[in-house]
């Protein structure tokens, strides 16, 4: 068996774990259940990913969202690891070979959606895999008081009963203590099982809060004052648009990101961020999974996200690199209007909730009974104009319906064409003289692609097209006709978000929403509204202190330089004046009693007071003994 260290080494080309990995991979390897509480950057997957590899058999990850699944295995394969993906919206002949390269081939990692862990299909074949261990990716989802929590995440545990002896091992950025246990209960650790927690808190990175009467001054402000790389979160793509424009016009190289990019746009502005060609990306929440910038000095956020979670997240992607950053959050208390008018609009009634779901089945065209685990192509806008639904509330509709475990709304993904020759060679030589049109179509693809007539093989549509100077749409129109004909088996390119019924369609009147736990799930969503609203209108509290304290850090000191800390100390007694005046009265009166000094100042604060004596303490130039200060 080769040791961690040595596959670290030899796969990420670290020489070492980081603080607290190499624990987490040891317990991991001992066989028994492990959680591990790593922050934003602390190197969650590569405490399961390790252990994968050290062990035989195949390591299973379960993981709520396919961009950072395709992005794991992209990264692991380039790694030279054999690792594959299986989600909503493939072809049932990739899901077929992909299992069975789990059950009889060489495959290490088998990454999953939940929704697909689920359905009798995966049970049958993971029954059958030489089984190594079961990795949960962002655990968070399995517990209702997290704020992304995922019904089908609550089936997980059901994978003992097929190997009750294979260890667990539970990951995740952001849980409370009310996470960190139901965690642990949902996934039936067993005897011997271990949390690892690192602190969240981040010494390098200062959390700032600034109101300003306008924020695109603002952000140019921050981006002037603070050199180096930075990433500016915004609600809206519009939003992406505007703000790179307008950056790029101020002579800072900005490009927008957002999911409905194509993904050679997204590929080419994240690859010219990371290699320093742009300084900033604009973007919304679908960027950063995944990605690893050590040297993001700026993490600027437009307007609050919804939950301390997401923003702890978001802004501990700035100083990977152990240099200083800042998390600076641009707040106008109509910020926080927003965010509640949100929250009421993404709880709707539950019976409009079933007409929602009424509504569905028609769009769809699903009878009742039928649907469960087939994924359909979705345009919420054009659903939402055909029922007369606002487009934001059909949104908050189904999204109570998949917290309700009917069905699952994906987040935007583009999945490749693909194509097979059908024919022999002779077959498909005599269509050709028949149909001379087509000639340079199966002479380029011929040319591009291997085994074609064995396999079905990954099609670029929009690049074909373009070699052959026709549209997209004319070039999938040829590739119907020759389906139609018997000559290929064709799937065509599908992008946008995809609806799964996780359940068969049942009749709406038999819909069954949990209204006390729909309920529940309506308070949770408006308390981490709530926190981050304080979070940005309380000037009071250190602002490290305020996010470690909800994560059930409740002992964590101040940072000494947020916002928060650096205004108080501008605000404090002069140190030498007060340690002048403390050293005199002693070598005339003797000890002086603590309580008597904390009120001997005046006009200053007792609180300020005490941060200063706390420094001369410190420092040796005061020493406390029972309560009194004396001269060392």
């Amino acid at each position: 068996m080769q040791q961690p260290q040595d596959i670290l080494r030899q796969y990420w080309g670290y020489p070492a774990f980081r603080p607290l990995q190499g624990e987490i991979v040891d317990h991991a390897l001992s066989g028994k259940d492990t959680l591990a509480l790593l922050p934003t950057g602390g190197g969650k997957s590569v405490c399961f990913q390790v252990p994968a590899l050290v062990l035989d058999g195949v390591t299973l990850v379960v993981s709520p969202l396919i961009a950072l699944m395709k992005d794991q295995v992209r990264q692991l394969r380039e790694r030279g690891v054999v690792a594959e993906a299986v989600y909503s919206g493939m072809r049932n002949t990739d899901i077929d070979r992909i299992f069975d390269n789990a059950v009889y081939g060489n495959t290490k990692l088998l990454y999953l959606s939940p929704e697909r862990l689920i359905t009798d299909l995966a049970r049958e074949r993971i029954r059958r895999m030489p089984l190594a261990m079961v990795a949960v990716d962002e655990a968070h989802c399995i517990s209702q008081w997290g704020y992304d929590f995922r019904p089908p995440y609550l089936r997980i545990a059901e994978l003992r009963e097929l190997h009750p002896e294979v260890p667990f091992i539970a990951v995740t950025a952001t849980a409370t203590p009310e996470v960190i246990e139901d965690i642990q209960e949902k996934l039936q650790f067993g005897k011997g099982a271990r949390v690892f927690r690192q602190s969240f808190a981040r010494d390098n990175l200062a959390y700032i809060v600034r109101r300003p009467p306008g924020k695109e001054d603002q952000v140019l402000e921050v981006l002037k004052g603070v050199a180096g790389t930075s990433i500016v979160y915004v609600r809206s793509r519009g939003l992406t648009k505007e703000i790179a424009h307008k950056l790029g016009r101020r002579g800072i190289s900005a490009g927008a990101y957002h999911a409905g990019l194509e993904p050679e746009d997204k590929d080419k502005k994240q690859a010219d961020w990371i290699d320093d060609k742009l300084r900033v990306i604009v973007a919304t929440n679908a960027f950063g999974m995944g990605i690893d910038k050590p040297d993001v000095r700026t993490v600027i956020h437009y307007g609050p996200p919804d939950s301390p979670e997401a923003y702890f997240q978001e802004a501990g992607r700035g100083g990977r690199d152990g240099k200083p950053a800042y998390g600076v959050v641009l707040y106008h208390p109509s910020d926080g209007e927003r965010l509640i008018r949100n929250w009421e609009h993404s709880y709707p009634p539950v019976s409009e909730v079933k007409r929602m779901y009424r509504a569905l089945g028609s769009f769809l065209q699903l009878a009742v009974g039928g649907g469960k685990g087939e994924a359909f192509d979705f345009d919420l806008t054009g659903f939402a104009r055909n029922f007369g639904f606002d487009v934001r509330q059909a949104y908050s509709g189904l999204k109570a319906l998949e917290k309700n475990g009917y069905i699952l709304l994906t987040d935007d993904m583009r999945q490749s064409a693909y194509l097979q020759f059908i024919v022999r060679k002779e077959q498909l030589y005599d269509y050709q003289i028949k149909n001379p049109q087509v000639n340079k179509l199966v002479k380029s693809i011929l040319r591009t692609t291997q085994g074609a007539f064995l396999n079905p093989v990954q099609l670029r549509e929009g690049a074909l097209a373009n070699f052959l100077g026709i549209t997209a749409e004319d070039l999938r129109r040829v590739f119907r006709k020759m389906q139609s004909e018997g000559i290929i088996d064709y799937t065509p390119e599908r992008e946008g978000p995809q609806l799964v019924f996780l359940e068969e369609r049942i009749d709406p009147d038999n819909l069954r929403i949990d209204e006390k736990q729909y309920n529940f799930l309506k308070e949770r969503a408006r308390h981490r509204i709530d926190t981050m609203i304080a979070y940005c209108e309380s000037d009071e509290h250190c602002r490290s202190q305020q996010l470690l304290r909800y994560f059930g850090e409740t002992d964590a000191p101040v940072c000494g330089i947020c916002d928060v800390c650096r205004r108080r100390k501008t605000t404090l007694p002069d140190r030498k004046t007060v340690y002048e005046t403390l050293r005199a009265r002693i070598e005339a009166e003797g000890d002086l009693e603590m309580r008597e000094v904390l009120t001997s100042f005046g006009r200053l604060r007792s609180r300020d007071l005490a941060e200063v004596l706390q420094d001369l303490l410190n420092e040796g130039l005061l020493i406390k003994d029972a309560n009194k200060l004396r001269l060392p």
